[in-house]
């Protein structure tokens, strides 16, 4: 008798709210469901994510595993900017944040069976982690794939900055995560970010073909194959992804972060030029209104910026 431990689900058993999980014909899809949002990544979906790449790692039917996003704007545009809000406020949740999008890419890359990303739209930011996560990728050729953080106020620790100059090369992965600019199909697939680009109608059943070719193969020898090919990766990312994570839950608490969270909110270009202060200037860049250093006379208010005049707490003039 099956042991039911060590055996995966059937899909339609689970009840996920923010991503799709199918399986067919040895492949199981597992789709970012949050077209709205242009399939932005939040708390709940990362702890889906991570349940769907252990079941399948685990379902001996399967051979293949293909990660995509729903509809046809966006395969995933990486975190979600009104969830991140709240971390400004409490940068030790977003420590655990981190930890389910970690469990998340750990699930993916040990899934023990080859992974393909199906790119059916933009890919941004968090989402080029998850491609980069994955063994092959096929985009259609109208998407782009582009790295944000130095324009939103965050750093892709957690995939990019390890992996990017594994697969492109340094001076190329410099520019894309120093310059954050948008890399077509074409030059993503020249630059070797993905695998293949198809047109848009031509995108199943180039995923299919793929997909074919993986399931007529040994398995384990597939899975010792990515084992292998997984050092560098697995090097880079262990080294540094604890580092990662408690520096990224630090810098939660920047003004950086504060004003690219602002920019998002208020749907403006954020201020870089603030944030480069001259010698001269009597001012912090690392606080907007002073460094929270003075004290109120009059009701004993602690911690409050430099710059200001007035207590926030009792409206009395400091001295």
């Amino acid at each position: 008798m099956t042991n039911r431990i060590y055996a995966g689900r059937p899909a339609d058993t689970f009840d996920f709210q923010s991503i799709l999980y199918q399986k067919a014909d040895r492949v199981a899809t597992i789709t970012f469901n949050r077209p709205e949002v242009l399939n932005c990544v939040n708390y709940a979906m990362l702890v889906e994510l991570a349940t769907a790449f252990h079941d399948a790692s685990f379902d001996d039917a399967l051979a293949v595993v293909v990660l995509t996003g729903a509809g046809d704007r966006a395969f995933c545009t990486g975190a979600d900017m009104k969830e991140q809000q709240q971390f400004v406020e409490r940068p030790r949740d977003y420590y655990k944040w981190m930890g389910a999008f970690i469990e998340a890419h750990e699930k993916l890359r040990n899934i023990g069976k080859p992974t393909i990303a199906r790119l059916n739209g933009i890919v941004v930011g968090g989402g080029n982690e998850f491609n980069l996560s994955c063994d092959l990728a096929v985009a259609a050729d109208d998407i782009y794939i582009r790295q944000v953080g130095a324009s939103h106020g965050s750093v892709a620790a957690a995939g990019a900055t390890q992996w990017l100059p594994l697969v492109v090369g340094e001076r190329r992965a410099r520019e894309i995560l120093l310059l954050n600019e948008e890399i077509p199909a074409p030059q993503a697939l020249e630059w070797g970010l993905v695998n293949r680009v198809v047109p848009r109608a031509q995108l199943d059943a180039a995923v299919h073909e793929l997909a074919q070719k993986l399931i007529a193969k040994f398995p384990e020898i597939v899975r010792y194959t990515r084992q292998q090919l997984n050092f560098w990766k697995d090097f880079s990312w262990h080294m540094t992804i604890g580092h990662a994570r408690d520096w990224l839950a630090i810098h939660n608490t920047s003004t950086e972060v504060l004003e690219g969270v602002q920019a998002f909110q208020e749907k403006r270009p954020p201020n870089y030029d603030r944030l480069h202060v001259h010698a001269e200037e009597d001012r912090s860049p690392e606080y907007p209104h002073g460094a929270p250093l003075r004290s109120c006379p009059h009701c004993a208010a602690k911690n409050l910026p430099a710059q200001f005049d007035f207590c926030g707490k009792c409206g009395g003039k400091l001295s």
